[in-house]
């Protein structure tokens, strides 16, 4: 966690804006990360900053579509949001203040980022989470 520390800040500073707002924060052992819901801001969905997790619903284990799907590659089940973004802190937690650099030059929020392919494929199956494990 101290290894994501900078990009946890970044989160943490969201956070504490939006609850001004009326978003509300909490910790989540089993997602590892602070979870601050009811963002007040964006077409809906959540991101991740390092061990905070900012999502404009009620409950972070809910729905959602895999990008795969959304972006029309395929017809796909949908996957609990809080496994997709629990499989981006693990990255964050690994990768560090490297984690958005990469991110970014792997196409940003894209069905082809190869960091969104694999937090689906993990929401999917509860394994996979590192962008460029092999496929199984």
């Amino acid at each position: 966690m101290c290894w994501t520390l900078p990009n946890t800040l970044l989160g943490l500073l969201a956070g504490f804006i939006g609850l001004a707002f009326g978003a509300r924060m909490r910790w989540q052992r089993s997602e590892l990360a602070l979870v601050v819901r009811r963002w007040p801001w964006g077409a809906g969905g959540a991101l991740t900053l390092g061990n905070v997790i900012v999502h404009t619903g009620e409950r972070l284990d809910t729905s959602c579509l895999t990008y795969a799907h959304r972006a029309g590659h395929g017809i796909e089940p949908p996957v609990s949001l809080a496994d997709h973004e629990r499989a981006h802190v693990y990255q964050y937690m690994l990768l560090g203040p490297l984690f958005l650099p990469l991110y970014l030059a792997c196409g940003g929020v894209n069905a082809r980022n190869p960091f969104e392919r694999s937090a689906d494929r993990y929401a999917q199956s509860g394994r996979g989470w590192w962008p460029w494990a092999g496929r199984r």
